[in-house]
């Protein structure tokens, strides 16, 4: 159990530290996206740091519920993105945006499943794990 729970951390924050490079660099297809839906840079800029700070949580044992819930909220917003105005293929990817925000929303909503108690604890008045 727990080398799944370090794979399905190391997965979710591999693709969320990857995509960063993009977002922050302005790569072309970020632009895109971000001007689609009409949040660009703002938007662009505000995701990549909470992929950051969600990729950053992930990798720390004491923060990985918060890390996950964080992730599983910016990969609604993403798929929701991809459901919507953007399509699931962007730019002739294929879908492998929306197929890594499926990846990401997949492993973190596990991981928050398991651990849901420990995130519980971070509650005020509620005891430690």
């Amino acid at each position: 159990m727990k080398t799944i729970d370090w794979i399905l951390r190391i997965v979710a924050s591999a693709i969320l530290l990857q995509t960063l490079y993009f977002k922050f660099t302005g790569a072309p297809e970020s632009i895109y996206i971000f001007e689609t839906l009409g949040l660009e840079p703002i938007g662009r800029y505000g995701s990549g740091f909470a992929e950051l700070i969600s990729a950053i949580l992930l990798l720390s044992p004491r923060t990985v519920p918060i890390g996950a819930l964080l992730g599983v909220l910016v990969m609604l917003g993403a798929i929701g993105s991809h459901l919507g105005p953007l399509g699931i293929v962007v730019k002739g990817d294929g879908g492998l945006l929306f197929g890594l925000a499926c990846t990401v929303l997949g492993c973190c909503l596990v991981l928050l499943r398991w651990r849901w108690s420990q995130l519980m604890s971070f509650l005020p008045g509620q005891p430690s794990p």
